[in-house]
């Protein structure tokens, strides 16, 4: 009996023979013996129920058998299916509910980004010799200094962390710079100083996740500790950065032991505090352990960076690596000097892959802030999501609707209904930059963060045709995006899951079934 509570609209409902009955049914066994162990504990008739087939009249008692056997009884489930032909709603359960989208945030704010600033928008990052003595170094928003590669590949290998930085230090050099008779400035001001956004917890702030968001971003604004087992049990484990920037102090409590398999690390930084707390064991014959934290302050981070590049190529340096920030209620302080060096960003429609793809905290919340200072004239979290609002308006999506904090789904009073998330992707899939925007989502099977997922399935190609956009957080698990039916084209979905008991990847197991239903 479904214990769920629903509002539930089917269309274009009709019975089937036992011919395509049977054929459906043994399509589902077959993929019942390609799934993880779990499924093959399920009853026949949880198989008789997920054999419904899912040609596009019979799509809703699809779903609905699926919903009977779900792993999430008296869980909030909010489902909506739209055929982007016509714009009729195939299948609404809940839709108009609010639900917690974790990462499904994100396809708002690149959808934004997309839609206001443009495919082909770029950030530029500067390197200023000021007239004051000082080198600064000018962050533009730019995300994507980093040694990730752009456009986005799957399976493609880091480059160094460190490569912008030492580009812009062989421009300074090559612009006669040999001396610095002022301090290495890394200037964040593009955006006033607010790193964190509300609900943000303490554990998010510390790993790469919750990294703070900085006008002037390097390497994620993050660093990972390599820790290595000593030679001899009882000794602690070595400690090194990558990359090897001493931004941090290390209280290194990591003992070697024998006779374990894996490495048991912890490791803690008070908010504020440039000094970590690790401690833990590592196996005596155990490879190398990584941790990766975040910067407290990443325009200092940046300007100990260069200021290192530049003592490397035996550049003088009088001053020492210094932040500039501002507050949201100030100006910035005035640049002036020569502009020695300069580096361009990739394209914007390739930095919002990367937030699709990998679901990208940070970046996505850049994008909000640089939306915002072009749109509104300031860089800052409250504009941007001024501005988002007013979007969402004009695409019919109501206030009540959603609700948000950040621009990436970090945080937990972020809210979302179904209906409001089909609506921005019907909006997208007509819009002049569909193709630009339906090429940033993973693909089933295939890539981002979809890579492992949607492949309990007898014929691979079905995976492939879904793309969507993941969210996880604790007790919420969110797919949405499109799916392309063999029967009636493009489809537009959300299938947002909330306050669940069963083990995380069971739930996302099962959304992934309702996703691979929509394809047939």
């Amino acid at each position: 009996m479904n214990t769920f509570p629903v509002q539930t609209t089917h269309k274009n409902t009709r019975s089937f023979g036992f011919k395509y009955f049977l054929g459906s049914f043994c399509r589902s066994v077959f993929r019942a013996r390609m799934c993880d162990s779990r499924s093959m504990g399920r009853s026949w008739a949880a198989l008789l129920l997920a054999a419904i087939p899912c040609s596009a009249a019979d799509l809703p008692q699809a779903i609905d058998a699926l919903m009977q056997a779900s792993p999430v009884a008296r869980a909030s489930v909010g489902i909506q299916v739209v055929d982007l032909k016509t714009g009729n709603a195939l299948y609404s359960r809940n839709a108009d509910r609010l639900y917690l989208p974790a990462s499904n945030m994100k396809l708002f704010t690149s959808a934004l980004a997309l839609e206001r600033l443009g495919p082909e928008y770029r950030l530029t990052t500067r390197l200023v010799r000021a007239t004051s003595g000082d080198l600064i170094l000018v962050g533009g928003g730019d995300p994507s200094l980093s040694g990730r590669t752009y456009p986005y590949q799957k399976n493609a290998s880091a480059n160094n962390p460190l490569q912008a930085i030492e580009e812009l230090a062989d421009q300074a050099v090559a612009a006669g710079v040999q001396r610095v008779d002022g301090d290495i400035v890394g200037d964040d001001q593009l955006y006033p100083w607010a790193p964190y956004p509300p609900s943000w917890t303490v554990d998010d702030m510390i790993g790469e996740d919750g990294a703070p968001i900085s006008g002037l971003t390097l390497n994620d604004n993050a660093v990972t500790l390599a820790i290595r087992p000593a030679a001899r049990a009882g000794d602690l484990a070595a400690v090194s950065f990558e990359p090897a920037i001493e931004y941090y102090a290390v209280d290194n409590r990591v003992l070697t032991v024998a006779g374990e398999k894996e490495a048991r690390i912890r490791l803690s930084r008070l908010p504020g505090s440039r000094q970590l707390l690790v401690w833990g064991t590592i196996p005596l014959a155990g490879a190398t352990a990584r941790e990766t934290v975040a910067v407290d302050d990443p325009a200092l981070f940046a300007a100990c960076a260069l200021y290192d590049a530049l003592a490397r190529r035996g550049v003088a340096i009088r001053g020492r690596p210094v932040a500039r920030h501002r507050a949201i209620s100030e100006d910035p302080w005035p640049v002036e000097g020569d502009v020695i060096a300069t580096r361009m960003s990739p394209s914007m429609v390739e930095m919002l892959q990367v937030i699709e793809k990998v679901s990208q905290n940070l970046h996505t919340e850049l994008m909000l802030r640089e939306v915002a200072r072009v749109t509104r004239g300031a860089g800052t979290r409250e504009s941007g999501l001024q501005e988002l609002a007013a979007w969402l308006a004009s695409l019919g999506i109501k206030a009540e609707e959603w609700r948000a904090e950040d621009g990436s789904g970090l945080s937990r009073n972020d809210q979302a209904s179904p209906r409001a998330v089909t609506r921005l992707l019907t909006h997208m899939a007509a819009s002049k930059n569909a193709a630009a925007w339906v090429s940033l989502l993973p693909v089933g099977g295939e890539d981002g963060t979809l890579a492992n997922r949607l492949c309990c399935v007898s014929d691979a190609s079905a995976a492939k045709q879904v793309r969507a956009k993941t969210g996880t957080l604790s007790r919420a698990v969110a797919l949405s995006g499109y799916a392309d039916s063999r029967t009636r084209g493009r489809l537009a979905f959300s299938i947002l899951v909330n306050n669940f008991s069963a083990p995380p990847a069971e739930v996302r197991a099962w959304v992934d079934k309702i996703a691979l239903s929509l394809v047939e």
